[in-house]
């Protein structure tokens, strides 16, 4: 099965969207990423259609011009970063979310604070799983 989460690249056309209210032209993507990589407009373009095909986008016809396409995220922000964490998951510990986390952990810098919410969060799981 193909890849079905946006690349690294194409989380930047993904974030013009999601940043962006309604549908936008693949000028405006092209626009909205000025500044922010290096990749031709070309390349955007192609970005664009494989996102099409993964499902991340979807976009109607203009009414007055059948050429011009205007796309919109077909997925929330929330929902990519679900399927992007499951098979980070899956490719690199497993399947073992626990050693995810585990590693996670160790390896960041997290404030007494930000460990008070996680063992929230944990606590809460807990509970929701019961």
């Amino acid at each position: 099965m193909g890849e079905t989460t946006p690349s690294e690249n194409e989380w930047l056309v993904m974030e013009i969207l999601w940043a962006h209210e309604g549908a936008m032209t693949a000028s405006e993507i092209i626009e909205g990423l000025a500044g922010k990589t290096e990749v031709s407009q070309k390349t955007i373009r192609v970005m664009i259609n494989r996102l099409l095909a993964k499902g991340m986008l979807a976009y109607t016809v203009d009414e007055k011009d059948a050429r011009i396409y205007h796309y919109r995220a077909a997925r929330t922000k929330e929902e990519c970063l679900r399927l992007k964490s499951r098979r980070f998951v899956s490719n690199y510990f497993g399947g073992n979310a626990s050693l995810a986390v585990a590693s996670f952990l160790q390896s960041a810098d997290i404030s007494r604070e930000q460990l008070e919410d996680l063992s929230s969060l944990v606590e809460s799981m807990k509970d929701s799983r019961d």
